[in-house]
Protein backbone atom coordinates (compact mmCIF):
# COMPACT_ATOMS: atom_id res chain seq x y z
CA UNK A 1 0.00 0.00 0.00
CA UNK A 2 3.09 2.25 -0.07
CA UNK A 3 2.67 3.38 3.54
CA UNK A 4 3.50 1.95 6.93
CA UNK A 5 0.91 2.53 9.63
CA UNK A 6 3.54 3.70 12.09
CA UNK A 7 3.10 4.37 15.81
CA UNK A 8 2.79 8.06 14.90
CA UNK A 9 -0.14 7.35 12.58
CA UNK A 10 -1.70 5.02 15.14
CA UNK A 11 -1.56 7.82 17.73
CA UNK A 12 -3.19 10.13 15.21
CA UNK A 13 -6.00 7.61 14.67
CA UNK A 14 -6.50 7.16 18.41
CA UNK A 15 -6.61 10.93 18.95
CA UNK A 16 -9.16 11.32 16.16
CA UNK A 17 -11.35 8.60 17.67
CA UNK A 18 -11.07 10.09 21.15
CA UNK A 19 -11.95 13.53 19.80
CA UNK A 20 -15.16 12.22 18.25
CA UNK A 21 -16.31 9.61 20.74
CA UNK A 22 -15.35 11.07 24.08
CA UNK A 23 -17.25 9.24 26.83
CA UNK A 24 -19.40 7.40 24.28
CA UNK A 25 -21.95 7.72 21.49
CA UNK A 26 -25.15 8.84 23.19
CA UNK A 27 -27.49 7.79 20.39
CA UNK A 28 -25.83 4.51 19.47
CA UNK A 29 -25.50 3.17 23.00
CA UNK A 30 -29.19 3.95 23.63
CA UNK A 31 -30.61 2.42 20.44
CA UNK A 32 -28.25 -0.39 19.33
CA UNK A 33 -27.88 -3.55 21.39
CA UNK A 34 -24.44 -4.92 22.16
CA UNK A 35 -25.34 -8.15 20.32
CA UNK A 36 -26.33 -6.50 17.02
CA UNK A 37 -24.02 -7.21 14.09
CA UNK A 38 -24.02 -5.91 10.56
CA UNK A 39 -22.11 -4.80 7.49
CA UNK A 40 -21.12 -1.25 6.65
CA UNK A 41 -20.47 -0.41 3.00
CA UNK A 42 -18.20 2.52 2.16
CA UNK A 43 -19.45 4.06 -1.05
CA UNK A 44 -18.09 6.94 -3.13
CA UNK A 45 -20.59 9.75 -3.65
CA UNK A 46 -18.60 11.31 -6.49
CA UNK A 47 -15.88 10.33 -8.95
CA UNK A 48 -12.33 10.52 -7.65
CA UNK A 49 -9.07 8.82 -6.73
CA UNK A 50 -9.38 6.92 -3.48
CA UNK A 51 -6.76 7.16 -0.72
CA UNK A 52 -6.89 6.23 2.95
CA UNK A 53 -8.31 2.73 2.65
CA UNK A 54 -5.13 1.40 4.25
CA UNK A 55 -6.17 3.08 7.52
CA UNK A 56 -9.61 1.52 7.87
CA UNK A 57 -8.50 -1.74 9.44
CA UNK A 58 -6.66 0.03 12.29
CA UNK A 59 -9.44 2.54 12.84
CA UNK A 60 -12.02 -0.19 13.44
CA UNK A 61 -9.57 -2.40 15.32
CA UNK A 62 -9.07 0.27 17.97
CA UNK A 63 -12.82 0.26 18.62
CA UNK A 64 -13.44 -3.48 18.43
CA UNK A 65 -10.95 -6.07 17.19
CA UNK A 66 -13.84 -8.25 16.00
CA UNK A 67 -14.60 -5.91 13.08
CA UNK A 68 -13.34 -7.31 9.78
CA UNK A 69 -12.49 -4.83 7.03
CA UNK A 70 -12.57 -6.02 3.42
CA UNK A 71 -11.23 -3.68 0.76
CA UNK A 72 -13.01 -3.57 -2.59
CA UNK A 73 -10.53 -1.11 -4.13
CA UNK A 74 -6.91 -0.10 -3.70
CA UNK A 75 -5.53 3.29 -2.75
CA UNK A 76 -4.64 5.14 -5.95
CA UNK A 77 -7.53 3.64 -7.93
CA UNK A 78 -9.97 5.85 -9.80
CA UNK A 79 -13.51 5.18 -8.59
CA UNK A 80 -16.89 6.26 -9.90
CA UNK A 81 -19.75 7.69 -7.89
CA UNK A 82 -21.67 4.81 -6.34
CA UNK A 83 -18.71 2.44 -6.20
CA UNK A 84 -18.23 0.42 -3.00
CA UNK A 85 -14.58 0.74 -1.95
CA UNK A 86 -14.65 -1.20 1.33
CA UNK A 87 -16.88 -3.05 3.76
CA UNK A 88 -16.65 -3.44 7.51
CA UNK A 89 -18.34 -6.41 9.16
CA UNK A 90 -18.92 -6.76 12.89
CA UNK A 91 -20.73 -5.32 15.91
CA UNK A 92 -22.93 -2.46 14.80
CA UNK A 93 -21.98 -0.34 17.80
CA UNK A 94 -18.34 -0.48 16.72
CA UNK A 95 -19.23 0.33 13.11
CA UNK A 96 -21.09 3.46 14.18
CA UNK A 97 -18.47 4.56 16.69
CA UNK A 98 -15.72 4.51 14.05
CA UNK A 99 -17.80 5.68 11.09
CA UNK A 100 -17.09 9.41 11.10
CA UNK A 101 -13.38 9.09 11.85
CA UNK A 102 -13.00 6.57 9.03
CA UNK A 103 -14.92 8.78 6.61
CA UNK A 104 -12.97 11.90 7.60
CA UNK A 105 -9.63 10.29 6.78
CA UNK A 106 -10.97 8.70 3.59
CA UNK A 107 -12.60 11.88 2.26
CA UNK A 108 -9.67 14.18 2.99
CA UNK A 109 -6.92 11.92 1.63
CA UNK A 110 -8.99 11.03 -1.43
CA UNK A 111 -9.36 14.75 -2.05
CA UNK A 112 -5.58 15.18 -2.03
CA UNK A 113 -5.12 12.20 -4.34
CA UNK A 114 -7.84 13.35 -6.73
CA UNK A 115 -6.51 16.89 -7.12
CA UNK A 116 -2.98 15.57 -7.57
CA UNK A 117 -4.16 13.22 -10.34
CA UNK A 118 -5.67 16.21 -12.17
CA UNK A 119 -2.37 18.08 -12.04
CA UNK A 120 -0.42 15.01 -13.14
CA UNK A 121 -2.79 14.29 -16.02
CA UNK A 122 -2.56 17.90 -17.19
CA UNK A 123 1.18 17.54 -17.89
CA UNK A 124 1.43 13.82 -18.66
CA UNK A 125 2.89 14.52 -22.12
CA UNK A 126 5.76 16.56 -20.64
CA UNK A 127 8.83 15.07 -18.92
CA UNK A 128 8.38 17.14 -15.73
CA UNK A 129 7.20 15.78 -12.37
CA UNK A 130 4.51 17.23 -10.10
CA UNK A 131 5.63 17.78 -6.49
CA UNK A 132 3.92 18.69 -3.24
CA UNK A 133 5.25 21.10 -0.57
CA UNK A 134 5.43 21.39 3.22
CA UNK A 135 2.13 23.31 3.23
CA UNK A 136 0.32 20.47 4.94
CA UNK A 137 -2.19 20.14 7.77
CA UNK A 138 -0.29 19.96 11.10
CA UNK A 139 -0.02 16.32 12.12
CA UNK A 140 -1.25 14.99 8.78
CA UNK A 141 1.87 15.49 6.65
CA UNK A 142 2.78 11.81 6.33
CA UNK A 143 -0.76 10.93 5.25
CA UNK A 144 -1.26 13.89 2.91
CA UNK A 145 2.06 13.22 1.20
CA UNK A 146 1.06 9.57 0.89
CA UNK A 147 -2.16 10.70 -0.79
CA UNK A 148 -0.15 12.82 -3.23
CA UNK A 149 1.81 9.70 -4.22
CA UNK A 150 -1.45 7.80 -4.66
CA UNK A 151 -2.52 10.55 -7.06
CA UNK A 152 0.64 10.06 -9.13
CA UNK A 153 2.62 12.99 -7.75
CA UNK A 154 6.00 13.00 -6.05
CA UNK A 155 7.01 14.24 -2.63
CA UNK A 156 9.27 17.23 -2.22
CA UNK A 157 11.28 17.12 1.02
CA UNK A 158 9.33 15.62 3.90
CA UNK A 159 10.57 18.18 6.41
CA UNK A 160 13.42 20.55 7.14
CA UNK A 161 15.73 17.63 7.87
CA UNK A 162 15.97 15.58 4.67
CA UNK A 163 16.97 18.27 2.14
CA UNK A 164 18.12 21.88 2.35
CA UNK A 165 16.26 24.74 0.69
CA UNK A 166 18.23 27.98 0.73
CA UNK A 167 15.77 30.90 0.77
CA UNK A 168 15.97 34.69 1.01
CA UNK A 169 16.43 34.76 4.78
CA UNK A 170 19.37 32.35 4.58
CA UNK A 171 20.94 34.39 1.79
CA UNK A 172 20.53 37.62 3.74
CA UNK A 173 22.01 36.06 6.88
CA UNK A 174 25.15 34.86 5.10
CA UNK A 175 25.51 37.69 2.60
CA UNK A 176 25.20 35.74 -0.65
CA UNK A 177 23.91 32.59 -2.30
CA UNK A 178 27.47 31.25 -2.55
CA UNK A 179 28.12 31.66 1.17
CA UNK A 180 24.75 30.18 2.08
CA UNK A 181 25.37 27.08 -0.04
CA UNK A 182 28.87 26.68 1.41
CA UNK A 183 27.47 26.88 4.93
CA UNK A 184 24.84 24.25 4.17
CA UNK A 185 27.38 21.93 2.56
CA UNK A 186 29.53 22.12 5.70
CA UNK A 187 26.57 21.40 7.97
CA UNK A 188 24.41 18.89 6.10
CA UNK A 189 25.11 15.20 5.41
CA UNK A 190 27.00 14.84 2.15
CA UNK A 191 24.10 12.93 0.57
CA UNK A 192 21.57 15.72 1.26
CA UNK A 193 20.44 17.73 -1.75
CA UNK A 194 20.83 21.49 -1.68
CA UNK A 195 18.18 23.57 -3.43
CA UNK A 196 18.31 27.33 -3.90
CA UNK A 197 15.28 29.56 -4.31
CA UNK A 198 15.82 32.13 -7.08
CA UNK A 199 13.55 35.02 -7.97
CA UNK A 200 15.68 36.45 -10.80
CA UNK A 201 17.95 35.23 -13.58
CA UNK A 202 20.88 36.79 -11.71
CA UNK A 203 20.13 34.57 -8.74
CA UNK A 204 19.79 31.55 -11.03
CA UNK A 205 23.33 32.17 -12.27
CA UNK A 206 24.59 32.63 -8.71
CA UNK A 207 22.96 29.36 -7.67
CA UNK A 208 24.57 27.58 -10.61
CA UNK A 209 27.99 29.00 -9.75
CA UNK A 210 27.49 27.89 -6.13
CA UNK A 211 26.84 24.30 -7.22
CA UNK A 212 23.19 23.99 -6.26
CA UNK A 213 21.65 20.60 -7.01
CA UNK A 214 18.21 22.10 -7.68
CA UNK A 215 17.18 25.66 -8.48
CA UNK A 216 13.67 26.72 -7.58
CA UNK A 217 12.20 29.43 -9.81
CA UNK A 218 10.07 31.39 -7.38
CA UNK A 219 7.03 33.13 -8.89
CA UNK A 220 8.77 33.83 -12.21
CA UNK A 221 6.97 34.66 -15.41
CA UNK A 222 6.76 32.04 -18.13
CA UNK A 223 9.34 33.94 -20.17
CA UNK A 224 11.73 34.09 -17.22
CA UNK A 225 11.26 30.36 -16.58
CA UNK A 226 12.09 29.51 -20.19
CA UNK A 227 15.19 31.71 -20.06
CA UNK A 228 16.27 30.16 -16.76
CA UNK A 229 15.97 26.64 -18.19
CA UNK A 230 18.24 27.67 -21.09
CA UNK A 231 20.70 29.25 -18.69
CA UNK A 232 20.90 26.18 -16.48
CA UNK A 233 21.26 23.90 -19.51
CA UNK A 234 20.91 20.64 -17.52
CA UNK A 235 23.68 21.59 -15.06
CA UNK A 236 21.11 21.40 -12.25
CA UNK A 237 17.51 20.42 -11.86
CA UNK A 238 14.97 23.21 -12.23
CA UNK A 239 11.77 23.51 -10.22
CA UNK A 240 8.93 25.95 -10.87
CA UNK A 241 6.99 27.11 -7.82
CA UNK A 242 4.47 29.78 -6.91
CA UNK A 243 1.06 30.46 -8.42
CA UNK A 244 0.72 27.03 -10.05
CA UNK A 245 -2.87 26.19 -11.02
CA UNK A 246 -4.62 23.66 -13.21
CA UNK A 247 -5.17 26.50 -15.67
CA UNK A 248 -1.48 27.36 -16.13
CA UNK A 249 0.43 24.19 -15.30
CA UNK A 250 0.76 23.10 -18.94
CA UNK A 251 2.27 26.46 -19.86
CA UNK A 252 4.73 26.09 -17.01
CA UNK A 253 5.63 22.56 -18.10
CA UNK A 254 6.25 23.82 -21.65
CA UNK A 255 9.10 26.01 -20.38
CA UNK A 256 11.18 22.87 -19.87
CA UNK A 257 11.37 22.74 -16.07
CA UNK A 258 12.06 19.39 -14.42
CA UNK A 259 9.65 19.79 -11.51
CA UNK A 260 6.51 21.78 -10.75
CA UNK A 261 5.54 22.12 -7.10
CA UNK A 262 2.18 23.21 -5.74
CA UNK A 263 0.99 23.68 -2.18
CA UNK A 264 -2.60 23.38 -3.40
CA UNK A 265 -2.26 19.59 -3.56
CA UNK A 266 -2.33 19.45 0.22
CA UNK A 267 -3.74 22.73 1.48
CA UNK A 268 -6.60 23.39 -0.96
CA UNK A 269 -7.88 20.04 -2.17
CA UNK A 270 -11.68 19.67 -1.93
CA UNK A 271 -12.73 16.44 -0.24
CA UNK A 272 -14.14 13.50 -2.17
CA UNK A 273 -17.36 12.58 -0.40
CA UNK A 274 -18.01 9.02 0.83
CA UNK A 275 -20.68 7.53 3.05
CA UNK A 276 -21.12 4.30 5.00
CA UNK A 277 -24.47 2.54 5.00
CA UNK A 278 -25.07 -0.26 7.50
CA UNK A 279 -27.16 -3.36 6.90
CA UNK A 280 -28.16 -5.17 10.11
CA UNK A 281 -27.71 -8.92 10.10
CA UNK A 282 -31.01 -10.84 10.04
CA UNK A 283 -32.37 -11.77 13.44
CA UNK A 284 -30.05 -9.48 15.38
Amino acid sequence: MDIHVSPQIERLIRDALDEDIGAGDLATMATISAESSGTGLFRAKKDGVVAGLVLLDRIFYFIDHRVEVRLRAKDGAEVKAGAVVAEAVGPVRALLLAERTALNFLQRLSGNATLTRKYVEAVKDFPCKVLDTRKTTPGLRTLEKYAVRMGGGMNHRIGLYDAALVKDNHIEATGSIAEAVKAVRRHAPFMAKVEVEASSLKQVQEALDAGADVIMLDNMTLAQMAEAVKLVNKRARVEASGGITLENIRQVAATGVDYISSGALTHSAPVVDFNMKITMNAGR
